[in-house]
């Protein structure tokens, strides 16, 4: 009984987050998502491109082929960019913010940006976790450690 239960949660999980993803075309993004890829990662282009409902909010996940990663709110806004351990550009990124890191870690790139509900996450080359308010003012940084 406890297999057939287990199966059962894990089919459920599985129809569920297949659900919370859909691919769709590019065209499909909202007007200001693309505008947003064409003017910032030109060098590039995509590889994927999903409506997302995970968790759920509803948003759009695309991923270029250069790997770089990048979260819309549904409005076409960007939320996240992720480049993994390569720069991301910084454009878009605010000022305050890009003052802050120029001048406190000149040698290092910004390598993501994410906007959660509260607060304004930055990682940059040397693996530090910048934290800023949503208007640019730092709240913390500290050192990630590497995962294994």
């Amino acid at each position: 009984m406890k297999r057939k239960i287990t199966f059962i949660a894990l089919l459920l999980g599985f129809v569920l987050s297949t659900n919370a993803q859909k691919k769709i075309k590019i065209t499909e993004l909202p007007e200001a998502a693309q505008e947003f890829l064409q003017k910032y990662f030109s060098h590039t282009s995509v590889n994927i491109a999903k409506k997302d409902a995970e968790h759920g909010e509803k948003g759009y996940e695309v991923k270029l082929k250069d790997g770089t990663e990048v979260e819309f709110w549904k409005d076409g806004s960007y939320r996240e960019v992720d480049g993994g351990d390569k720069p991301i550009p910084t454009a878009f990124i605010p000022a305050s913010v890009k003052d802050y890191v120029a001048k406190n870690y000149p040698n290092e790139k910004i390598t993501h940006i994410d906007y959660g509900h509260k607060d304004l996450d930055v990682d940059l080359t040397n693996d530090i976790d910048l934290e800023f308010t949503k208007e640019g003012k730092i709240l913390k940084g500290k050192k990630n450690k590497k995962e294994k």
